[in-house]
Parts: C-alpha cells; sequence; structure tokens
C-alpha cells in the first residue's frame, strides 16, 4: 500500500472528512491505531497488541481499537495524522517526531521504574506538554531494564572506536554517535537492513529487541558491548478522540497503559536475553569497545538525550531534567 503523506491542505481535508466518519458515542468507541513499527515486530506484538487486548478486555468490548503500520503512513510521518484526528492513536518511539518536540525521547535518559516514573510525576509532565499540542500521552512502556547496544558489520577496533564509521541513529544517538567519532545517519529500523547490506551505514545504533526480526544477522556480523541507556516507546491520543470517551472508558485505557508499563519490563528483560541467544545462535559474534569508552558510556548517552531535548524544546526540556535528576532518575 502506498504510504500516505500530508501537506496543510491535504491534513484539512482529511480532518474534516475523519471528523464526519469517526464519531464517539458515549456507548462504544471505535478507535484507530498507527504503529510505528510492522504488525509482527516484537515491539508491536509486546506492546501496542498487549496494550489493545488490556483496553477490549477491561471494557468488555466497549472500547476497540484497530490498527495500522508504517506501510500506510511512513513512521516519521505518523504525528501530524494522530494530531489532526486521522487516526485516534499512536504507537511510537518519540525521537521519531522530535522535530515537532523532544520531550517525549527524554524518557530515554530517565531511569527504569514505571512506578516511580509516575509517583515522581515524569509521565503527568510530559503528558502535559503533550496536551498542549493536542495529543495525550497513555503509555511509556520500556523495552527493557537496559536500552540499546551497536550492531557492526566488522568488530570494534577499540584504539579507534566508531572513528570514520556511519552509524545508524535517530537523533536521539546523535551526541554520542559524535563523541565516540562516528557519523550519525538518521533512518527508520525498516531501512537499516538495506543499508547494512549496501554498506551506506557501518553499524546501526538500537534496541536490545528487534534486530532478529529484521534479519540483520545476515547482514551485520557483530554484536558490541557494552549496552547502555535504556529505551521507551509511547502510546499517545488525539486529544479530542480521549475527551470523548467516557469517564469509564478513560479509566480503563488510563489503567491498561499503568499496567502495561509494569508487566512489560521483565517481559522484555527475558526477551532481550533470548534474542541475544538467538543472534549467537545465528552466526553473530560479540565485540567490544575499549574500558576507556565502555566506562562513559551511560554519561555520553543520557547528557546526548538531554543534549538533543534541551536544544529542541528548550526550558521544557530543562525543567523535565531538572524533576527527573531531584528524584535520582537522570544526571
Amino acid at each position: 500500500m502506498m504510504g500516505i503523506r500530508f501537506n496543510g491542505l491535504a491534513r484539512a481535508a482529511v480532518l474534516a472528512g475523519s471528523l464526519a466518519i469517526y464519531g464517539f458515542s458515549a456507548q462504544a468507541a471505535e478507535l484507530r491505531m498507527v504503529s510505528g513499527f510492522p504488525d509482527n515486530f516484537i515491539w508491536t506484538v509486546e506492546h501496542a497488541k498487549k496494550f489493545i487486548e488490556k483496553v477490549e478486555a477491561a471494557t468488555k468490548g466497549d472500547v476497540t481499537i484497530a490498527m495500522s503500520g508504517p506501510d500506510t503512513v511512513p513512521t516519521f510521518e505518523q504525528f501530524e495524522p494522530v494530531q489532526a484526528g486521522v487516526f485516534d492513536l499512536l504507537f511510537t518511539h518519540p525521537a521519531y517526531h522530535s522535530g515537532t518536540t523532544a520531550i517525549g525521547l527524554s524518557i530515554d535518559a530517565i531511569a527504569v521504574d514505571p512506578a516511580k516514573r509516575r509517583d515522581a510525576g515524569i509521565i503527568d509532565f510530559i503528558d502535559r506538554h503533550y496536551q498542549g499540542l493536542g495529543m495525550k500521552l497513555i503509555a511509556a512502556p520500556s523495552t527493557g531494564s537496559k536500552g540499546f547496544r551497536y550492531y557492526m558489520r566488522e568488530p570494534v577496533d577499540p584504539e579507534n572506536s566508531l572513528k570514520g564509521l556511519k552509524i545508524r541513529g535517530t537523533v536521539s544517538y546523535h551526541p554520542m554517535i559524535r563523541a565516540l567519532g562516528g557519523s550519525p545517519v538518521n533512518m527508520p529500523g525498516g531501512e537499516v537492513y538495506s543499508a547494512l547490506q549496501k554498506g551506506v551505514v557501518d553499524g546501526a545504533a538500537w534496541a536490545l529487541t528487534g534486530a532478529k526480526d529484521f534479519k540483520w544477522y545476515e547482514v551485520a556480523g557483530y554484536l558490541a558491548e557494552p549496552k547502555f541507556g535504556q529505551v521507551g516507546t509511547m502510546i499517545f491520543m488525539n486529544l479530542d478522540s480521549w475527551e470523548a470517551l467516557s469517564d469509564e472508558q478513560k479509566a480503563a485505557i488510563t489503567q491498561a497503559g499503568a499496567e502495561l508499563e509494569v508487566e512489560t519490563l521483565q517481559r522484555m528483560d527475558e526477551l532481550a536475553a533470548a534474542e541475544l541467544e538467538a543472534l549467537l545462535e545465528l552466526g553473530m559474534k560479540m565485540t567490544a569497545f575499549s574500558k576507556a569508552d565502555a566506562d562513559r558510556f551511560e554519561e555520553l548517552w543520557a547528557s546526548g538525550v538531554w543534549e538533543v531535548s534541551e536544544e529542541k524544546s528548550g526550558d521544557a526540556a530543562k525543567e523535565l531534567r531538572a524533576l527527573a535528576k531531584s528524584h535520582g532518575m537522570t544526571n
């Protein structure tokens, strides 16, 4: 299916049509979600689909959610059509709309503790920010207690780190890649296989799960240590769609989001361990950065995420960082 691309006039036209077609009643809501990842991708299965199951079970089918993927709207272009009401829900990584705001991607610099994030007001802060953009944050499930590693075509040279290498990474990785001497290349996960295969990039910064689904083991021979940071996907809802729900529906969706954050943490750690084992069995090998580089990975990562967030979102990012720092959840 051809992807949908939006300009101002197209958004206005589609919004007008969507409001006429997709009405809500107090009794039932048929919602549409767009996902930044393919239907069978591990994050879609473990986060988006589990969320849908939870909502439909909690509401006894009163709220249903139909999901489309990046074949409908390209991954980096999904935020605006959800803002416009073409879709009701968005499942994504917030780096994919960092041109609009970088507040969401800041979650990757904040310690993974679902209950503490909510108790400290981190989730509420991010939610309030997005409501100013016509969106509501429903959930921020992590992909595990640790977030990322580098997947490389060739072993890491400890003496040269990433010097002279082109490394795939969305904007939140860029400061770290540059600090290690590499050149960042911004692209969605679905394009990385071809880029690795053709040598367009020498490696890819990515989470601990998903590389197997993308079959990167066919085009990248090495898994680099150490792991670093944390990664949080997010589920957003168009604010008008949210306000059209009943109080009972809102409560069920909110509860489903909070439960998802807690339940996926251990589950994703288990899946990451299983994926590592599988990738090694499929022929990938371990490689490692120097101890000097490894010792600064966490600092490079968190500082880099905040650098991007503060550059793009200014005082709001600084305020969120201060809030997280006051609770000992970031540097």
